[in-house]
């Protein structure tokens, strides 16, 4: 395989046996065998890893018992699945079995000065568990993690598809695996729209790269239904397509077409937000006064580091264990994206992903969750798989293994029960 790549652009040249029909079996039991030859070991990697970590996620929720004095809607319930439909995963249920009531409501507890809302959740990921539930007669909690884990493996595909283009099949492989690994994983077989978003972002940069210039537009549109921060793939995918009008190399419509329809999705929703509370910035003003979630520059992250590596708990929504996973993260970020931009990735990965890593850091919201809200940067994995496949495959197994059993203590165990993921 053939490949050019530079941070100027999102060309990946590659030669694909696909477009050539005459060294191709036909028919779509052909086509279902040359899928599963391909995407089969990274989908399998990645099966044993999150199948690890939930194991030990379980066996450490049914061990310590905790959630069995917990409310539901706050990590608790009768059985340890329970705890996979609580926090947000709360308000998804609430959103699929009755839909969205738009109002600001002044609020007088605590630090809030509105109600929270389920208005402050996209729409894709509860309507796709309120028709999964509706098709399957699952309850909304089964639907939930039904869509969730469906969507991981497209994810984990995507993400696959996107690293062999850059590093080769073997890394690919091995970064598909990195993602169930991460901090914050945890939620991808939760009732937590991370995984649908991760696929639809990884599918939309595999697209940009392979210059597949409307599907780009519309998997970036349909993110952007997702979850707000899907305003960095939209500004990747608008950055690449105004490359390709510069250098006029995929015509007009194609790259135009992407440009225009990547925000429409989240645009169109706060819009709809907005208009439905009485006002074009109340979706904000919903965020900021129910959530305490708004863009501050990065005044709270500092704030926060600054009494972690002091020794103070002066912030909101304190969680020591949460936090320095948290810390730990974010002091190896510049070391990621360090070694990432030296692979000289297509544009639309290095924007995409350096925009998602802004808004994190500079929000305010609650910091033990950066691990959680960094999922969707799955291209600075591929450092860390590009090291990992120098080892044996009995080296890797034994590696990837021990971190999977860890993962289920930091990535699930740690959030969903000693913090709030």
């Amino acid at each position: 395989m053939a490949m050019a790549a530079s941070p100027d652009t999102d060309v990946v040249e590659q030669s694909d046996p696909s477009r050539n029909p005459g060294t191709q079996e036909a028919g779509p039991a052909a086509w279902l065998r040359r899928t599963a030859a391909e995407y089969g070991p990274s989908l399998a990697v990645f099966a044993a890893v999150r199948l690890i970590a939930f194991t030990v996620f379980m066996a450490l929720l049914s061990w310590s018992g905790e959630y069995l004095t917990k409310n539901p809607r706050f990590g608790g319930g009768k059985h340890v699945w329970d705890v996979l439909g609580g926090w947000d995963g709360w308000w998804y249920q609430q959103i699929a079995q009755n839909g969205y009531d738009p109002k600001l409501v002044p609020s007088t507890s605590g630090p809030w000065t509105l109600e929270q809302n389920s208005v402050a959740f996209f729409p894709l990921y509860p309507g796709l568990v309120k028709t999964v539930s509706t098709v399957t007669g699952l309850n909304t909690l089964g639907a939930g993690i039904l869509v969730s884990v469906l969507t991981s493996f497209v994810a984990a595909a995507g993400i696959y598809a996107v690293a062999k283009l850059l590093v080769g099949h073997r890394a690919a492989v091995i970064a598909a695996g990195v993602w169930g690994l991460f901090p914050g994983s945890g939620a991808e077989w939760a009732v937590y729209s991370d995984s649908l978003f991760v696929a639809l972002a990884a599918w939309a940069c595999y697209f940009v790269i392979t210059r597949n210039w409307l599907a780009a537009g519309v998997t970036s549109f349909l993110a952007g239904l997702n979850r707000p921060t899907s305003a960095a793939l939209a500004a990747a995918v608008g950055v690449a397509a105004l490359i390709a009008l510069f250098k006029r190399r995929d015509g007009i419509l194609g790259p135009l077409g992407a440009l225009v329809l990547a925000p429409l999705g989240f645009v169109g929703y706060i819009g709809w937000a907005s208009w439905r509370m009485g006002s074009w910035t109340a979706y904000f003003d919903l965020q900021r006064g129910a959530w305490l979630h708004f863009f501050d520059w990065g005044k709270h992250t500092g704030n926060v580091m600054k009494n972690l590596l002091f020794g103070h708990h002066d912030y909101i929504y304190g969680y020591p264990t949460e936090d320095l996973i948290a810390l730990f993260l974010v002091f190896s970020l510049p070391v990621l994206v360090f070694l990432l931009i030296r692979m000289r990735p297509p544009v639309v990965l290095v924007v995409y992903t350096c925009l998602t890593i802004l808004l994190v850091l500079s929000s305010q919201q609650i910091f033990g969750n950066t691990s959680r809200y960094l999922l969707p940067c799955f291209p600075l994995f591929l450092p860390i798989a590009v090291a990992l496949k120098r080892l044996s495959r009995t080296s890797l197994a034994v590696t990837l293994g021990t971190i999977a059993a860890a993962s289920g203590w930091y990535a699930g165990y740690v959030l969903f029960e000693l913090g709030i993921p």
